[in-house]
């Protein structure tokens, strides 16, 4: 139970609805903010503006997936007012008070730094990942299946990268009856890919390894797949981006080619909001009840 801690949420998407319910569930007092357009109404909530005086009362601070863009600007769908946490807002929060969020953004970073107030990044925890990894396996699925003229049965896919992304997109392609080549940098990835089956491969072969694909999903947040080794690539295939922004694809050699490339991070929220809330509720909520289940200035 969270009784007795106050916590703050500003902004987000419908992934945040899942975590305010599961909040308010647990008995914690929760304070809304960029949340004036919200279609259903939560009982024993509070609706505020983003005020300094309002923070310092607060245990914990939810943002969004992506806390802050790199001014301080929060984003909200729930609301059209312009919201920026500033300096004075983090220096509002009490000094045992933590902020929570999905990935943040160097400017949230040195903010809380100045201040000496902790900052949690959720997609940094390996549980998160992994949960994550099942809708995003599933939405690059769709994108696949949408952008193709063929099965994913009887396909050759290819994944680079073989961390808690790669794995379960690997393993989901495998299941639907596709070859799966793997593209891996570490020698225990390379044993491991080739215990389950799949066509693993050192990254730095990847050249002459794209040659017969049909798609190709990266999960490698640098650039890998460059203007040379898309010009081995068939005019075919398809390239879904899976890494944060920018990703590792060179998308504009790629369009000059005529090789189809998305970038696509983020599909936890978009394919799957409801189930991506709830793993950053269950996640959130177990991780604040253990983070002040024993302060002393907590009642």
């Amino acid at each position: 139970m969270l009784t007795g801690i106050s916590v703050a949420f500003i902004g987000g998407d419908a992934r945040q609805l899942e975590v305010i319910q599961k909040f308010t569930e647990l008995d914690a007092t929760v304070t809304l903010i960029g949340f004036d357009n919200l279609g259903r109404p939560f009982s024993g909530v509070t609706q505020a503006k983003l005020k300094p005086e309002l923070l310092s009362g607060m245990d914990a601070l939810v943002l969004p997936a992506v806390g802050t863009d790199d001014s301080g600007q929060i984003d909200s769908i729930f609301s059209t007012e312009e919201m920026v946490l500033g300096d004075e807002h983090v220096a509002a929060l009490p000094k045992h008070a933590k902020v929570y969020t999905g990935m943040a953004k160097s400017y949230l970073k040195r903010l809380c730094a100045a201040h000496q107030i902790e900052l949690v990044e959720l997609f940094d925890r390996d549980d998160v990942a992994i949960y994550n990894s099942i809708p995003t396996a599933e939405g690059a699925l769709m994108m696949a299946i949408q952008n193709t003229d063929i099965t994913i049965h009887g396909s050759v896919s290819m994944v680079l990268g073989f961390g808690r992304t790669g794995f379960t997109m690997a393993k989901t392609l495998q299941g639907l009856g596709s070859t799966v080549k793997v593209g891996v940098r570490k020698p225990e990835h390379f044993a491991r890919a080739w215990e389950m089956g799949f066509q693993p491969f050192y990254t730095r072969d990847l050249y002459p390894e794209v040659g017969n694909i049909d798609l190709l999903f990266n999960t490698i947040p640098t650039m890998i797949v460059t203007a040379q080794v898309i010009t081995n690539i068939p005019h075919r295939a398809v390239i879904i981006d899976l890494a944060s922004k920018p990703g590792g694809t060179d998308f504009r050699f790629a369009e000059k080619r005529g090789v189809k490339a998305m970038l696509a991070p983020g599909l936890p929220g978009i394919v799957a909001p409801k189930t991506a809330g709830r793993i950053m509720a269950n996640v959130l909520s177990q991780l604040i009840e253990e983070d002040f289940k024993d302060r002393s200035d907590v009642e």
